[in-house]
């Protein structure tokens, strides 16, 4: 029989949810209407919506060293360990990047791993991604590992077509692991892959329900990550399941009793939608959003921690002890030392995001860098804004730069009707005249502002 509580959430007298049961079904739920796979996805509205319960610690967790390395080239052993140290100086006192999961499945990730438990940091916490069988389990327990990360893969895209299995197989074999998991003495975190294209209620709660019951019983926390594999998710209220972000979240706390502290939600940005989903998650009650540095994953990418940095501090107000200017080091360690190339438009770490060609702008950055700058990027990132100087910049574009070229050398800076602005100026506008089509290097600029600077 159902009872009325009083909720210590909400302080209303509230019914006991209904209790959903395993169905176990003959043949797979693939939502054809939504998925028909010939056709873009489509986006169902029932018109639900369900409350906003942001928790009141909210944080990230990271995954550079796990997913983060399925779409690169492996970072060495070396480079992982000074971007851990990096993270968690970008995390700041506070630990705000609260986690970071590596492979042990080679020598070199085990011996990162190790160098950077010896480093003594109590954030991020070092966790891994394994085997869920009770060899690995093991070897992971004796390097120091308190918890790990567990596939239970949950639509019957995979429980029927990857597997092999019925929904009752599969749900007998992930609770079996999990046990194994929590009778070698570690903390399980169960990765819901695919949650946005499996059966809500036909499986996933029930799943939950499970792992609850499995986590009282025996007085470990089970964490659950929902994975948003294939970037289905949507965060628009009224949307239906699969695919509704906040339905999720609100389900598994609402129908399994999952506390926020331990719901992750991971998000992959296959339709543009990685940053929202795991605001919107955190926004409907999941502490934690997993995400990788510079959105570097599988496919279009992870959540890129930088941007939920920011959208942190735009939620909250304030950055927690987080050090926004480690971004910008972290992105020229990562380009330089490894080789990636950053797109130029990346917000925050991309070498143009800051950057305007058009003299217009240039004009108003002339008189006020917030006419035209997202914000102080000079002080939060240690990225002052730039002009890039072609044949659009105008007067106002050079005035720009050279006045930036004249701080760097402790220069007062020059009105754009100075002579020396048109000099350069001219010399630029001759060059386009001649019929050039490209831009004007720092170098070149460099070069005519100081013979310009000559003649004065």
């Amino acid at each position: 029989m159902q009872e009325i509580r009083l909720s210590n959430k909400t302080n209303k007298l509230e019914l006991d949810p209904y209790s959903y049961q395993l169905q176990d079904v003959e043949s797979p739920e693939l939502f054809r209407e939504m998925f028909p796979y010939t056709e873009t996805p489509k986006i169902a509205f029932n018109y639900r919506r369900v409350p906003e319960n942001m928790p009141e610690d909210i944080f990230i967790t990271d995954t550079t060293f796990r997913d983060g390395q399925q779409s690169r080239a492996p970072y060495t052993m070396e480079q992982m360990v000074h971007i851990y140290k990096l993270l968690h100086e970008l995390g700041g006192p506070n630990g705000m990047i609260r986690q970071t999961e590596f492979f042990v499945y080679s020598e070199k990730d085990r011996k990162a791993l190790e160098k950077c438990m010896e480093l003594g940091y109590e954030f991020p916490e070092i966790t891994t991604w394994i085997r869920a069988n009770k060899k690995d389990f093991e070897m992971v327990k004796s390097i120091g590992v308190k918890e790990t990360g567990v596939l239970v893969s949950c639509s019957d895209y995979h429980i029927f077509h990857k597997m092999g299995l019925t929904r009752k197989q599969a749900l007998d074999k992930y609770l079996g692991i999990v046990s194994d998991c929590i009778e070698a003495g570690l903390r399980p975190r169960c990765h819901f892959e695919d949650i946005t294209r499996a059966d809500f209620y036909g499986f996933v709660v029930p799943f939950a329900n499970r792992l609850m019951e499995m986590s009282d019983q025996s007085g470990v926390p089970i964490k659950i990550r929902a994975c948003d594999t294939m970037g289905f998710g949507v965060p628009y209220p009224g949307a239906s399941l699969p695919r509704s972000v906040s339905g999720i979240i609100y389900g598994l706390q609402h129908y399994s009793g999952v506390p926020s502290e331990m719901l992750e939600w991971h998000g992959h940005n296959d339709f543009y939608k990685g940053v929202v989903n795991a605001t919107t998650a955190w926004m409907y009650g999941a502490s934690a959003v997993n995400c990788s540095l510079l959105g570097i994953g599988e496919r279009t990418g992870n959540v890129p921690l930088e941007a939920m940095v920011f959208e942190y501090a735009s939620l909250r107000g304030h950055l927690n002890g987080m050090n926004t200017r480690v971004i910008t080091e972290i992105a020229e360690y990562i380009s330089k030392e490894t080789g990636y190339e950053i797109p130029p438009m990346t917000p925050f770490v991309g070498e143009n995001f800051n950057l305007t060609r058009a003299g217009i702008h240039a004009d108003g950055m002339l008189k006020n860098h917030e006419i035209y700058n997202i914000f102080d990027t000079d002080t939060l990132l240690d990225r002052p804004p730039k002009v890039s100087v072609n044949s659009t910049s105008g007067i106002a574009g050079v005035g720009y730069w050279i006045n930036q070229y004249r701080k760097k050398k402790g220069l007062e800076p020059v009105d754009k009707k100075s002579p020396l602005v048109r000099r350069v100026y001219d010399w630029v506008q001759e060059q386009y005249d001649e019929g050039r089509i490209t831009i004007i290097s720092d170098a070149e600029l460099t070069r005519q502002t100081e013979l310009a600077m000559e003649v004065e």
